[in-house]
């Protein structure tokens, strides 16, 4: 496992930004996964008001806490905004599920002192 795998796994809060109520989807099954695993997790959609009793939040800046890493499960060009957001926030830890990714968006991450994992899914990791 690499180091910023490791890291990113040892954070106290997440946030799943791209959470979904919708059950046959990544966004739902990687909330709920985390959700299991014992993590501090915050839903973020922008029209979701709550997944199986869970609030959801329409961004990352509305959290009710400053979080320490996102899961991205949004298309690239959504995810070029949250890593920007992220920024501004201050969150230093961010996993684009595969799909979320994108150059401009790594490169933003990479530029701006964010540890930014791609390329693989937070669900096939543990600590």
């Amino acid at each position: 496992m690499s180091d910023a795998i490791r890291e990113f796994l040892s954070r106290g809060s997440f946030a799943v930004v791209g959470a979904t109520n919708k059950r046959d989807r990544y966004g739902y099954a990687i909330f709920k996964n985390l959700l299991a695993r014992g993590y501090r997790v915050y839903a973020v959609h922008p029209t979701l008001d709550s997944i199986e009793g869970e609030k959801v939040y329409p961004s990352l800046s509305e959290l009710p806490e400053k979080v320490e890493a996102v899961d991205v499960v949004v298309n690239p060009s959504v995810t070029e905004k949250v890593v920007e957001e992220c920024h501004k926030l201050g969150i230093r830890y961010v996993w684009m599920q595969p799909g979320a990714e994108s150059k401009a968006a790594i490169d933003f991450c990479e530029n701006n002192g964010i540890v930014c994992i791609h390329d693989t899914c937070v669900m096939h990791h543990s600590l």
